[in-house]
């Protein structure tokens, strides 16, 4: 089942002689459960495309479906509320809320949604992360890694159908790395939720099933590199 489909998407920024065109007709597809990895050197549009594809940014041209939705069709207040129920966002920097501890922080999105925390979903997701604990922790009492644990599991916890990360391990060192791509691989694998993740670190990408490469803002596929490999 195709998740997410782009179709020559063209994003440009200023305009005349001094407009920079960051995305230069980006089309590619991917289905449910599929984990892939974008590379490029900073500033080839990579951040760009992720932003473009969840919604944070509006292309000039082009369509970006999930689930068969045009998100650019959307208006403003329908396409935040379809990004907060279909799109998880991981960010290198995690954005918690410090006042709020860490199962609070998890549940957030549920409660902004107007529904009810799933008792039995919510222990599940604190064992996934290993934060079973320090689910009263707040976030200035975690360590790095485990606060992008906790903004992982924030962004699964609605089981969407696309999990956006950016940079995941950017801030990490070598373990705590190991432990998140091991958390977007279960997201993947067992949750069968697709993932598009944008990495400077090519050893990450030996964790997805495809690998994209972003060069002056056009992507072109260098195929699969092996997921399930260790990733560091």
């Amino acid at each position: 089942m195709e998740i997410l489909k782009v179709s020559n998407l063209k994003k440009i920024y200023g305009s005349g002689e001094a407009g920079v065109e960051a995305l230069k007709g980006v089309s590619f597809s991917m289905r449910r459960g599929e984990f892939g990895a974008v590379v490029g050197a900073s500033g080839s549009g990579k951040s760009t495309l992720l932003n473009c594809i969840g919604g944070l940014d509006k292309a000039d041209f082009g369509k970006v479906l999930i689930n068969d939705k045009d998100i650019f069709a959307m208006g403003e207040n329908e396409r935040t509320v379809f990004r907060r129920q279909n799109i998880g966002f991981v960010f290198q920097a995690f954005h918690l809320i410090p006042e709020l501890n860490v199962e609070q922080n998890i549940i957030f999105p549920l409660l902004l949604d107007y529904r009810k925390p799933d008792k039995e979903r919510v222990e599940e997701m604190l064992e996934v992360l290993g934060l079973e604990n320090r689910r009263r922790h707040l976030p200035g009492q975690l360590s790095g890694g485990q606060q992008q644990r906790v903004a992982i599991g924030r962004a699964l916890i609605m089981r969407p159908a696309l999990v956006l990360a950016d940079e995941p391990t950017g801030n990490l060192d070598s373990r705590s790395s190991r432990d998140v791509m091991d958390l977007l691989c279960k997201a993947s694998c067992h949750y069968q939720q697709t993932v598009l993740m944008i990495t400077h670190n090519m050893n990450l990408t030996l964790s997805a099933d495809r690998v994209f490469q972003v060069t002056d803002g056009e992507l072109e596929e260098l195929g699969n590199v092996g997921k399930g490999a260790s990733p560091l």
